[in-house]
């Protein structure tokens, strides 16, 4: 007959199995840790990417992509409504002064130059012939401002007649008055033509003053004309390279439509486009690093365009070498304007290790060979260098690869 296990006893084998399990897994865990950790702890020197600590300086940098164009351009417009005629040069070509580039059909615009110009005469005809008509009205007006003058002496004269004969006894008193009368109505006709003669004059200097200006106005009107007919003909007023032409023979073109552009290849600029995101950081002044290939030529930002398209903010930046053998019209490259800098510090090459956290763990080589896991400090950066706040000191190696993989490691062997 089976003996009945008592409870306690039950309950106690049920926490050795238990324990019996978890000791178990730990042991299982522990392996599992051991064996990755004696996989993973090692690596082959011609894997990684190693750089030396040093002293120096460095500039906080932001990303950017511009675009190379000659500093200085031409652009030839059309300074009438014409007819694209002929076209003696193709974009790219050398350019002497005074060569010519298109030619423009100007038959219509200069019929209207001789239109004009017949205007202006039959304007001028017009003043010379107004300055006479107002001339002769003035002479009229003179006149009879003298025949007034003559009436008016001889009523005066009749009056003292007429007083003469009364005092004689042989006239009346009412003939007295009537010529009295006469005098007074002849003299205030005198000092109404007088006035006349007085606003005719004025009015007259108005006139021939007004039909002066009007002809000076078709004058310039005509002069104006008269120059865009000679900038018709579009020819080079500097020497330099075509980076562009019109070549759509026939076609109309509109008064002030872009015909060719000229570059002075002797010198350069760059347009830079950044997002706008960092609108507030350009500032006009600040020095940009521009990166040719694997050469770097500074510059200074000189203009920030105020409209923003695409969320996309453009720049100007005037290089220090603007003649350089690297600079080519449109040329891609990549910008870096420079936001802060720091000087004499710790600074290590940049590199896939750093993940741009101002705290992390790098790998640090040591003497025995082996690399070891160290938490670092991180300062500015930019595309060549990290600076080191703490954590590493100056003349030691430091993997700059990106070791991801072994997180969990804190000590690498280097194999060669």
């Amino acid at each position: 007959m089976d003996k009945e296990i008592p409870l306690i006893e039950q309950q106690n084998q049920k926490r050795r199995k238990y324990l019996l399990a978890s000791v178990g897994l730990l042991m299982l865990l522990a392996c599992v840790w051991w064996l990755r950790n004696s996989l993973n702890s090692s690596i082959q020197k011609s894997k990684i990417r190693i750089a030396v600590a040093q002293m120096g300086n460095i500039e906080n940098t932001l990303t950017a992509s511009g675009e190379v164009q000659p500093e200085y351009e031409q652009v030839m417009t059309s300074p009438i409504a014409a007819i694209l005629q002929q076209v003696y040069l193709e974009a790219g070509s050398a350019v002497k002064v005074g060569e010519k580039i298109v030619e423009l059909d100007k038959e219509f615009t200069q019929i209207g130059f001789e239109k004009q110009k017949d205007q202006l005469e039959l304007k001028k005809n017009g003043i010379t012939k107004l300055g006479w008509d107002l001339e002769k009205s003035f002479f009229d007006l003179k006149i009879n401002d003298s025949v007034k003058a003559l009436k008016i002496n001889s009523l005066r004269a009749e009056l003292e007649n007429t007083k003469r004969l009364h005092k004689a006894g042989g006239g009346t008193r009412e003939a007295i008055e009537q010529a009295e009368l006469n005098l007074r109505i002849a003299q205030l006709e005198k000092q109404q033509l007088e006035n006349d003669i007085r606003v005719k004059q004025k009015t007259m200097r108005s006139d021939i003053r007004e039909s002066e200006i009007q002809a000076q106005i078709q004058e310039k009107e005509l002069r104006e004309l008269e120059r865009k007919l000679q900038q018709a003909n579009i020819v080079a007023s500097r020497a330099g390279v075509l980076t562009y032409v019109n070549k759509n023979l026939g076609s109309k073109i509109a008064e002030g439509e872009v015909l060719a552009r000229l570059a002075d290849l002797g010198s350069f600029k760059v347009i830079g486009s950044i997002s706008d995101t960092y609108a507030e950081q350009m500032k006009v002044g600040m020095v940009v690093l521009i990166r040719i290939n694997d050469q770097i030529i500074k510059g200074t930002l000189v203009n920030v365009r105020p409209s923003v398209q695409n969320n996309v903010l453009q720049f100007d930046i005037s290089l220090d070498k603007r003649t350089s053998s690297l600079l080519r019209p449109n040329l891609k490259v990549e910008v870096y304007p420079i936001t802060e800098s720091h000087t004499n510090i710790i600074r290590v090459a940049n590199g896939p290790a750093f993940k741009g956290t101002t705290v992390q763990d790098v790998f640090v080589l040591r003497k025995d060979g082996k690399a070891e896991r160290r938490t670092v400090e991180i300062g500015l950066s930019n595309f060549d260098y990290v600076e080191i706040r703490s954590g590493i000191k100056v003349g030691e190696r430091v993997i700059i690869t990106d070791l991801s993989t072994y997180k969990n490691v804190n000590e690498l062997t280097i194999e060669e």
